[in-house]
């Protein structure tokens, strides 16, 4: 069996009447400057803890180093070790891990005993508690050390606050992006999906984000050209907007606007594309819901207008026909002049009725071009575009 297969994993609550950081102060996360070398910590019986090769190894680590005995009463610490925790090597020396390490007890103590046996190693996400009382996460590996027969533990502190901020931010952008309201998807360069949040995956009609990780753009998004297109252009190192209707795998679709941008990696090296998937549905119905509104005020008024256009050679058409019955036979030409405005008339119906049956589009038309009339209803009237003339039949 490996060592690394023989590590054990402690977590350590810290003590929180100790705190990240002292109270009034701003945190400072530099490190403070090495103290000056001081005089090798000496072993019960006056000699110096192994011999001077191993001293130089020890006061050279980067790692923060501190030797115990199995009691957990400090020893020795390396230069590193003093940076982190402000103490000095013999205020340090005073000192048992138990106060080092906060919130361990002297449980603690035994279980690392029992832990290290064997050459085993124990690795702890614990934090260390300075002299002024503040405290800082860390890495602490622990293994068992012999030195001249007797037995030590040895501890390598590493102080991981960076690297846990970091990972608190990148878990902080990690929930915004999973629980965020627009989609959002990560490829590569070719289109392979590597991310999606479950926004994303539910406008294709998933509910599992697993259903959608593999697939390529354009097995998802209509149109081989329009994805080309996003590819090429952030290959280029641009950013890609634009409207599309995504098909869900239940037939229905949805309208999104989608932008994307390059990603990079830390070299500043282009890895693939970053999309935001925003759902327009709503906006794209309640536009068209408009325009249908406007279409039906458009045809109220044609009704209107029609009855304008008709009302004219129907007057024509009913005054001669009245006349008509009126009139003696004996005035022949009176009645033929009276014929012939009837057919006019007639006739006259006759096409309007047909040019209405062709209408193609209604819209308003200015009556007075003016700018004291622009915008106001009164001055515009029904403009109907025949097709057969293209031309607007206007009243």
């Amino acid at each position: 069996m490996s060592r690394s297969s023989q590590t054990m994993r402690i977590d350590i609550t810290p003590n929180m009447k100790e705190g990240l950081r002292v109270p009034g102060k701003k945190r400072d996360l530099t490190p403070p400057p090495e103290p000056a070398p001081q005089t090798l910590e000496k072993s019960p019986s006056g000699h110096a803890l192994g011999n001077i090769d191993f001293q130089e190894l020890f006061q050279s680590v980067y790692d923060g180093a501190i030797i115990a005995n199995l009691d957990g009463t400090v020893v020795d610490a390396n230069p590193r070790a003093l940076a982190f925790l402000h103490y000095t090597k013999e205020e340090l020396a005073a000192l048992t891990l138990d106060r080092v390490i906060s919130g361990s007890t002297p449980e603690t103590i035994a279980t690392l005993k029992a832990g290290v046996s064997n050459d085993r190693f124990v690795l702890m996400q614990a934090y260390c508690a300075r002299k002024d009382q503040s405290i800082f996460p860390s890495e602490i590996a622990v293994n068992l050390l012999t030195i001249r027969g007797k037995k030590y533990f040895c501890c390598f502190v590493r102080d991981i606050t960076l690297r846990q901020e970091s990972e608190e931010k990148l878990h902080t952008i990690r929930t915004a992006v999973q629980n965020a309201a627009t989609g959002i998807v990560i490829s590569d360069l070719n289109g392979q999906i590597d991310y999606i949040n479950l926004a994303g995956a539910r406008l294709w009609g998933e509910t599992r984000t697993e259903a959608i990780i593999g697939s390529n753009l354009k097995d998802l998004i209509p149109g081989q050209a329009t994805v080309t297109t996003i590819l090429a252009t952030v290959q280029r190192g641009e950013s890609w907007s634009g409207e599309l209707i995504l098909r869900r795998k239940d037939c229905s679709t949805v309208h999104v606007q989608l932008t994307t941008a390059p990603n990079r990696n830390a070299d500043d090296e282009l890895i693939g594309v970053v999309m935001s998937f925003l759902d327009i549905s709503d906006r794209i119905r309640a536009q068209e819901a408009e325009q249908q509104a406007e279409r039906q005020r458009v045809m109220v008024e044609s009704l209107g207008a029609a009855c304008h256009h008709l009302g004219q050679p129907a007057t024509v058409l009913l005054a001669s026909l009245e006349l008509l019955a009126r009139m003696r036979l004996s005035d022949k030409d009176m009645s033929e002049e009276l014929l012939k405005s009837s057919i006019e008339a007639a006739e006259s119906l006759r096409t309007m009725l047909h040019n209405l049956n062709d209408i193609t589009e209604y819209r308003t038309t200015a009556y007075i071009e003016s700018q004291n009339t622009a915008g106001i209803k009164e001055s515009r009237i029904l403009d109907v575009v025949i097709p057969s003339e293209n031309a607007p039949l206007t009243r």
